[in-house]
């Protein structure tokens, strides 16, 4: 089985003496739950596992409950070394209250039970880390998969990869695109939709909520102001709505609008938005063109080209603390993608077989002086060399 490069990381936090909790956070589907079999089943320590997936949010007790079956475990059977897991365990409510006093008392009472969080809701899980378990934990951060990962691990081919995009669970399924979709729309879309926002959010309006996702998805690498949004849409809402609703499916990692690069912050907060999917895989759910017809189709290739990259850009941001956004300067003068990181300036122009030249970059570089500007595709860096890297490291 493939092993992504944290497995190394999480294997050797293991195998110190107990110090930190573990906690390893990533969207739905990228392989946070393989990650931790892969590591605690490579290893003699034993381990206990429990999700939290189907309890009610109101069972308090229940992490309390899991972690006093691992203590007696480890006193009934005389262990020196053992790992607690639990899955998403954002889903409890006061969740990292509870960790904070069960962690604590071992601390206290000297029992080395060693800990694993796992949990798909990034913002549920950077609250509770940041008001309660200070000082106690590590993360561990899992993106959406490069294409190097896809090519190893399922032997996507770079067109494959721009079309299917990265899901691991969903790649033997690319012969089939009915069973393809489906998987897409009913363990992702709907699985994150469903169990990670509507279950933690007060959504007035889930059917807007769905249409925002699904016409931010299908317009993903292309400008589309809101009000416009609006008007494609049979539910009622206004924008601010719609913004916030945004903002919602970006922490879920599903969809975001990238503003428009400027100096002042509120140009850059009102400015039409720019909308990326996470992963290209959830642009192509809503593509009525097969992937044969896709890549005949220059200006629909050309637009899904850029979607992958931005896709692959924007799985990396939280994980590499940069920005993104895009700028434009008239019709013809804009940058597809500028990354921000302590003052630095990264501009990203991509280019596929068919794309016109336009001056944005040089625009933009004589405007704003970045640090790196960096064509990718057609006349620069390849596509799959781009894909196979981690943004971050461009810094």
């Amino acid at each position: 089985m493939y092993e992504r490069f944290q497995f190394a990381t999480l294997k050797s936090r293991l195998a110190e003496k107990r110090r930190f909790i573990q906690v390893i956070m990533g969207p739905r589907q990228v392989g946070k739950s393989t990650l931790m079999k892969q590591v605690v089943q490579s290893q003699e320590i034993p381990y206990v596992f429990y999700t939290a997936d189907a309890v009610p949010v109101t069972n308090f007790s229940w992490i309390s409950d899991c972690w006093s079956a691992a203590r007696v475990k480890m006193k009934v059977e005389n262990l020196t070394d053992l790992i607690l897991v639990i899955d998403e365990i954002q889903k409890i409510n006061n969740w990292s209250e509870i960790v904070k006093k069960e962690w604590d008392s071992d601390t206290f009472n000297n029992i080395p039970l060693k800990v694993i969080l796992l949990g798909s809701s990034r913002v549920m899980l950077d609250k509770g880390l940041a008001d309660s378990l200070q000082g106690r934990f590590e993360r561990i951060i899992l993106s959406h998969w490069t294409y190097a990962e896809m090519r190893d691990a399922f032997g996507f081919t770079p067109e494959q990869f721009i079309y299917y995009g990265a899901y691991p669970g969903a790649a033997e399924l690319i012969g089939d695109p009915e069973r393809w979709r489906n998987y897409i729309s009913g363990s992702i879309v709907d699985a994150t939709i469903n169990k990670d926002i509507l279950v933690n959010e007060n959504i007035a309006k889930p059917a807007l909520l769905r249409q925002t996702f699904e016409l931010s998805s299908a317009y993903s690498s292309q400008e589309l102001s809101l009000t416009k949004m609006m008007g494609q849409m049979t539910d009622a809402g206004n924008t601010t709505t719609i913004t916030g609703y945004l903002n919602l499916l970006s922490q879920a990692g599903l969809v975001t609008g990238l503003n428009k690069y400027a100096v002042d912050m509120a140009r850059k907060r009102n400015s039409v938005p720019k909308h990326q999917v996470y992963n290209n895989a959830l642009k192509n759910l809503y593509c009525e063109k097969s992937f044969e017809e896709a890549v005949q189709d220059r200006k629909l290739w050309g637009r899904l080209f850029e979607s992958a990259i931005g896709a692959h850009i924007m799985s990396y941001a939280y994980a590499g603390e940069y920005q993104v956004f895009y700028w434009r300067n008239g019709q013809n003068c804009e940058v597809d993608y500028v990354l921000q990181k302590k003052g630095k300036l990264i501009a990203i122009e991509v280019k596929s077989n068919d794309s016109d030249w336009n001056s944005g970059l040089t625009e933009f570089n004589k405007a704003y002086k970045p640090s790196l500007s960096l064509v990718v595709g057609n006349g620069g860096m390849k596509a799959e060399d781009f894909l196979s890297l981690n943004p971050a490291a461009l810094f």
